[in-house]
């Protein structure tokens, strides 16, 4: 058995788990933190893939900003907050089971019909990867073809940590029902 492989079918399980166990954490800084987790196993798969560009950038981007970024607006919400389990909209739950088994064999069907695997790069790739190297290579399509929507992810994120600003600076209504009681006694009192 190869190195790779060996490393490949210690981390798969760590990365199942991690998702797993994030998707159902009731505590949203655990899920975070177990997302974090996830990052770095996929890290570890593009370094055994040989792509130490992707590598680099999953622990920079995704492991360390994106996940502060999340972290931040965690906390600035604030997660002592009790969830009320009533469903807000009629069904909700049925019509989420119902798309999500929808994707899920969307999914085999791709995968068996191979869509998205291919054996060769696209045309020219492999000279341009050798000549310039991966990352000159990645930063020219990114930077000159890509270069709009890079820009509106990134504003869009801005826009998002602003908003998050805003929301939790207003005044926190009650959430609960121990928050309206609590409440209603307090202007009893007074």
């Amino acid at each position: 058995m190869e190195v790779d492989q060996i490393v490949f079918w210690v981390f798969a399980p760590i990365s199942v788990g991690s998702a797993i166990a994030m998707l159902l954490q009731r505590n949203a800084v655990h899920a975070a933190l177990f997302l974090v987790v996830n990052f770095f196993t996929i890290a570890v798969f593009y370094l055994v893939l040989g792509a130490s560009f992707l590598f680099a950038v999953q622990i920079i981007v995704y492991a360390g900003a994106i996940m502060v970024l999340f972290l931040f607006v965690i906390m600035l919400l604030g997660v002592d907050r009790e969830e009320s389990l009533v469903e807000r909209i009629r069904g909700q739950r049925t019509i989420a089971i119902v798309l999500g088994v929808g994707i899920a064999i969307e999914l085999i069907a791709a995968i068996r019909a191979g869509v998205g695997f291919s054996r060769l790069g696209p045309a020219g790739f492999d000279a341009v990867a050798n000549r310039d190297g991966n990352a000159k290579a990645i930063s020219r399509v990114l930077f000159r073809d890509y270069f709009f929507p890079f820009e509106a992810t990134s504003v869009l994120l801005i826009v998002a940590a602003v908003a998050v600003v805003v929301l939790a600076s207003r005044r926190r209504r009650p959430t609960t029902r121990s928050d309206v009681v609590a409440q209603a006694r307090g202007e009893e009192a007074a």
